[in-house]
């Protein structure tokens, strides 16, 4: 860092985001944050997705149908749960590289701001909550 660039001091709090004036949004600290909040977030889905892999990997051969049928539904279950968290980790990744190119906490519509609050409740939001709402009553509309 050269001396006109300062590392960002301690990440805020979420109730001292909320509280923040509206010229720090997406300041480098609350980047900060939200980068360590994502990163966190990816880490645990990766650890996760590791733990699924031994797991299925100690494959419990069983005689009794009714076992092995309990053993595959629970593996369909948690693959299933696996494959929701690979959407997510994707998503998280895309939400880092809008932290890394300039666009996160921006609305992709509208271009105004997501907000702070819509940000702590999802880290990955794209659009605003009007935008959002917007967006859904579309789908809604075409029966999706």
């Amino acid at each position: 860092m050269n001396q006109t660039q300062t590392a960002p001091r301690s990440l805020p709090s979420p109730s001292e985001m909320l509280a923040a004036p509206d010229d720090d949004y997406v300041s480098a600290r609350q980047l900060a944050f939200f980068r360590a909040l994502l990163s966190r977030e990816r880490d645990a889905l990766l650890d996760a997705a590791r733990r699924t892999t031994l797991h299925l990997q100690d494959f419990e051969s069983t005689p009794d149908p009714s076992d092995r049928a309990s053993l595959e539904e629970d593996h369909t279950l948690e693959l299933r749960v696996r494959d929701r968290e690979r959407k997510l980790l994707h998503k998280i990744d895309e939400a880092l590289a809008r932290i890394d190119n300039g666009t996160y906490g921006w609305c992709e519509e509208t271009g105004e701001p997501i907000g702070v609050a819509r940000l702590l409740a999802r880290p990955t939001a794209t659009l605003s909550v009007e935008a959002q709402e917007h967006h859904e009553s579309r789908r809604r509309m075409r029966g999706r």
